[in-house]
């Protein structure tokens, strides 16, 4: 029998455009106009072993939080072999963390059916704080795994999943609805073909904002985030240019003075007290 798996995807500013990205001096949140998104890497993974463990009659419905321009990325989801798709897209939700997004995305979950797993990566490639699967998960109710590298069906309402941590595998049989986070070492994404691409134009992809879910309020976007970011600076990296002038002897003299000046003592290429004289 097939499973009825969700798998929460995030569109993150490609890598190859971070030198552009800036953060709002106001809000505090990266500013991501004009800035081209893709799928993040790790959920690419958390996809394909959906789309592995599905089987011949199961399903596998992508969902994201994120802008209407998402609609992109879960396309390419549904390419990649995804059943249906679902974008949580409204300004109430905008500048959350990862307690926000949580509660939102379980409020879009909880809306779509009965699951009987729900998939997500280890972790965003730009917020990287690996939080939101397992606040997604109390969020649900759900038992959940963090770094999981292979899952199993068994005989039982149940998945075999073995983890990884720095220093060792566990291997766990964890009872189902239950929600992991794949480890990028658990399998190799496939890729989207060309039939894909056409498939996935006719397959079913729902918008859904703040009306449409049961949520309060209070726990929404930036208003609901209770991790609030502190002073945002810039660091000067500008250097002090000093102009030494004179023959290469003369040059050389005022270098070495400067730098026992600055406390390295030349002779050693040991630090001492500025000024002290080694011999």
């Amino acid at each position: 029998m097939g499973l009825t798996i969700a798998v929460c995807i995030k569109p993150v500013p490609d890598p190859a455009q971070y030198d552009k990205i800036t953060i709002d001096p106001v809000r505090k949140t990266v500013v991501r106009e004009g800035i081209p998104t893709v799928m993040n890497p790790c959920d690419k993974h958390a996809l394909e072993a959906a789309l592995q463990l599905r089987g011949t009659d199961g399903s596998v419905t992508v969902v994201t939080m994120a802008p209407p321009n998402a609609e992109e990325t879960l396309r390419e989801a549904l390419a990649m072999g995804a059943d249906k798709a679902i974008l949580l897209t409204d300004r109430a939700f905008a500048g959350a963390d990862t307690w926000a997004t949580s509660c939102t995305l379980a409020a879009g979950l909880r809306k779509a059916g009965n699951f009987d797993v729900i998939i997500t990566g280890t972790e965003s490639a730009d917020g990287a704080t690996t939080q939101v699967p397992a606040q997604l998960a109390e969020w649900m109710g759900w038992p959940h795994l963090w770094n999981a590298v292979t899952i199993e069906k068994t005989n039982e309402p149940a998945l075999r999943v073995r983890t990884k941590t720095e220093t060792e595998w566990s291997d766990y049989q964890i009872q189902m609805p239950c929600l992991l986070a794949v480890s990028r070492e658990s399998n190799k994404p496939r890729l989207t073909s060309l039939m894909g691409v056409m498939k996935a134009r006719k397959k079913p992809l729902a918008v859904w904002c703040r009306p449409d879910l049961e949520v309060d309020d209070a726990d929404l976007g930036m208003a609901g985030s209770p991790t609030q970011p502190g002073a945002i600076y810039e660091l000067e990296m500008g250097r002090k240019g000093i102009t030494l002038l004179g023959d290469t002897d003369e040059i050389v003299a005022q270098l070495i003075e400067k730098l026992r000046a600055a406390g390295l003592a030349i002779e050693t290429g040991s630090a001492c007290v500025p000024g002290e004289e080694r011999l």
